[in-house]
């Protein structure tokens, strides 16, 4: 399995640089305008139909910013040393147009159901590119990595966080954390938009605050940090590989850190309301630069300030790195600070995957009924409860390989319909910042 792993993230990680290249040049390096972004979001939209702009980004970071984004980070630097920040930060650069295009695809191709709009990677591959088996193997393998891998292993990293602090038995840490998504999801896509919209800024906010804390009060280390992380980026005698070790790992963290161009945040992005669907590409590529410039970044100088020393640890996963970083901070309260965002990150994970999974259900067959809809939600309910008690290792090693997987479908899609897309642009693209 770690050979197949190998093989299927070296290929990805290959096309998603292409591509991003491509793209960067052929959109004018759009995606380094990051100021503009933000008057996006704060656009309001009066449609009642389908989500907001702003909805549909923190469904989207609601999916990816979980568990990866507190112990991936710590695993990166314990892995190929702190010269993996660097480049993290280079491979978002350089990867995120991608999300630029398939969040544009997405509802480029959507489709209106009832007063709700949905769509993603699969709707493009048939719609646009008209591979109908292809469509069906991208939205089969989505089910298989959410249900069976991203689900249900941010239900065990919960239960896990809290049987450590308390004296609970894991079993009724997953029937609540079952019951209390159940009824979140029971309300369809504007139950869980209202959710994500209310819950992803404020738990993002309070580890932001946490970030700032702990960074104002080492600013004196900051300078010479930032200059160990660029120094060891280019360091080719250091572990071995050198800067090799550390591109390598840098770039697979930003691609598995942010999805982008696995097409997921996709799924989010076709059921907004955005009538310009360049708009919700400029939206998609913020939610990839939030991901990384804050929530990882803020992890890894929460680690580098404290006495962190990879000497120190054998076997590792991440969490514990981070874990130590914040008691070195914070003292007991960093173990509460650190289990509050473990959870809420787990737990934003769950309710924005469960979405992607009934969405590409529903391409896969379209006469779903509520039947269906409820035997689905009953069915994740108990993924969840009995997540709480196996073996994470095997659902890592799947998770992984079916992201690959998603990568390599998704970026050929895309740029198989590079003609579509950027014909598109000459007719919307100097619209895309119009407060209309």
């Amino acid at each position: 399995m770690e050979i197949i792993n190998k093989i299927l993230w070296s290929i990805a990680t290959v096309m998603l640089v292409i591509s991003g290249f491509y793209y960067a040049i052929k959109f004018d390096f759009l995606h380094l305008k990051l100021f503009k972004m933000v008057n996006i979001l704060r656009k309001k939209d009066r449609n009642e139909e389908g989500i907001s702009a702003f909805e549909s980004l923190s469904v989207s970071l609601g999916a990816c910013i979980g568990v990866g984004s507190l112990s991936g980070i710590a695993l990166a630097i314990y892995k190929g040393g702190v010269g993996t920040i660097f480049w993290v930060i280079i491979s978002c650069l350089i990867i995120i147009p991608n999300s630029f295009v398939e969040n544009s695809l997405a509802v480029l191709f959507h489709k209106k159901r009832g007063k709700l709009f949905i769509g993603g990677p699969a709707n493009y591959i048939r719609e646009g590119l008209g591979y109908k088996k292809l469509a069906l193997i991208y939205a089969f393998v989505i089910i298989l990595a959410y249900l069976f891998g991203f689900i249900p292993i941010q239900a065990n990293t919960i239960s896990k966080a809290i049987t450590t602090f308390f004296n609970i038995k894991p079993l009724l840490i997953g029937l609540i954390i079952g019951i209390v998504c159940f009824i979140i999801i029971k309300n369809g896509i504007k139950s869980i938009a209202k959710f994500s919209a209310i819950f992803i800024p404020l738990m993002s906010l309070v580890y932001l605050i946490v970030s700032i804390f702990i960074i104002i009060k080492n600013i004196n280390l900051i300078p010479g940090i930032i200059n160990n992380i660029i120094s060891s980026a280019f360091n080719f005698k250091a572990l071995g590989f050198g800067i090799f070790s550390s591109l390598i790992i840098g770039i697979e963290r930003g691609i598995f850190a942010s999805e982008v161009g696995a097409g997921t945040s996709a799924i989010a992005a076709a059921s907004s309301n955005q009538k310009n669907p360049f708009k919700q590409g400029v939206i998609g590529m913020f939610g990839g630069y939030f991901t990384i410039f804050v929530v990882c970044l803020s992890t890894a100088f929460i680690i580098l300030t404290s006495d962190y020393n990879p000497l120190n640890y054998g076997i590792v996963n991440g969490i514990e790195i981070t874990l130590n970083a914040l008691v070195y901070h914070l003292g007991t309260f960093g173990n509460i600070v650190l289990y509050f965002c473990l959870i809420a990150f787990s737990f934003s994970t769950i309710i924005s995957g469960y979405y992607y999974v009934e969405t590409n259900l529903k391409f896969i067959y379209d006469k779903v009924s509520e039947n269906h809809i409820l035997v689905l939600q009953l069915f994740t309910m108990l993924v969840l409860i009995l997540a709480t008690i196996i073996n994470p290792t095997f659902i890592w090693d799947t998770a992984d390989i079916l992201i690959a997987m998603l990568v390599i479908i998704n970026i050929f899609s895309i740029y198989k319909l590079r003609h579509i897309v950027l014909d598109k642009y000459k007719e919307l693209g100097s619209k895309i910042y119009d407060r209309k």
